[in-house]
């Protein structure tokens, strides 16, 4: 994967990304796609990771799915966020294209790390909202829209809105362009699986709120109970 020409123009840059390529390539989980080396070549940077051949999440979504083989989808990719956020890194882009699968359909998420090297080095000071540099409008958590402070939270809310596109086939919020989507998950109320006409049990409404909720307070203290949400609702319990 190479950063595009217009993203790594300076020399600092250059180092930065080596920094965070290294602490990318540390990590070890078996729901996050290994980065096996990094580098540059006539200064454009790029990293080397582990080919995953089973297309991407994103392939999936159009149409519902039961909630439990929702949840047992995302349920992994949770741990995984689990395991980045215990080392301070938080993804901010959550979203099915970013969520691999191999062959026996075991998810791995992919692409964090340099999204907030890109962010914090674009000389464009109004790339905020609507950059998928930062995120992707219809997964990004009102904080992020809002350009503030995002900490694990937002990555709690923007795999609730992956979970809700799974189980209803359809992402909650429509609009003309990528800002109108963003500003509806600042403003609009979140919709229910019931509005799309998806009837699931009490609970699963219930994850789905705690998750997406617009106050980070009053999501899941911390990814690691999102997760054992979702391995509940996996197994079907009551």
């Amino acid at each position: 994967k190479m950063i595009l020409p217009e993203r790594q123009t300076s020399a600092l840059f250059l180092e930065r990304f080596q920094v965070e390529a290294l602490s990318v390539a540390q990590l070890s989980h078996p729901n996050i796609v290994r980065v096996l080396d990094y580098g540059e070549d006539n200064g454009v940077p790029f990293l080397v990771m582990e080919y995953i051949p089973g297309g991407t999440l994103r392939e999936q979504t159009g149409r519902p799915i039961p909630y439990a083989q929702a949840a047992a989808i995302l349920a992994p990719v949770a741990r995984g966020l689990e395991y980045i956020h215990r080392r301070r890194l938080v993804h901010r882009d959550v979203k099915p294209s970013n969520i691999l699968l191999t062959e026996t359909d075991v998810p791995k998420l992919s692409d964090f790390g340099v999204v907030q090297l890109i962010e914090e080095e674009s000389p464009d000071s109004q790339i905020a909202a609507a950059s998928v540099g930062i995120g992707t409008p219809d997964y990004m958590s009102p904080e992020q829209v809002m350009n503030q402070a995002t900490d694990f939270r937002s990555d709690i809310y923007s795999l609730g809105v992956v979970l809700f596109e799974l189980v209803t086939g359809r992402k909650p919020f429509n609009g003309e362009s990528s800002m109108s989507i963003a500003i509806q998950h600042v403003t609009g109320e979140f919709p229910r699986p019931e509005d799309f006409k998806v009837q699931v049990p009490p609970l699963v409404s219930e994850v789905m709120r705690r998750a997406v909720a617009k106050n980070p307070a009053d999501r899941f203290a911390n990814m690691s109970q999102f997760a054992d949400a979702l391995e509940e609702l996996a197994r079907g319990e009551k």
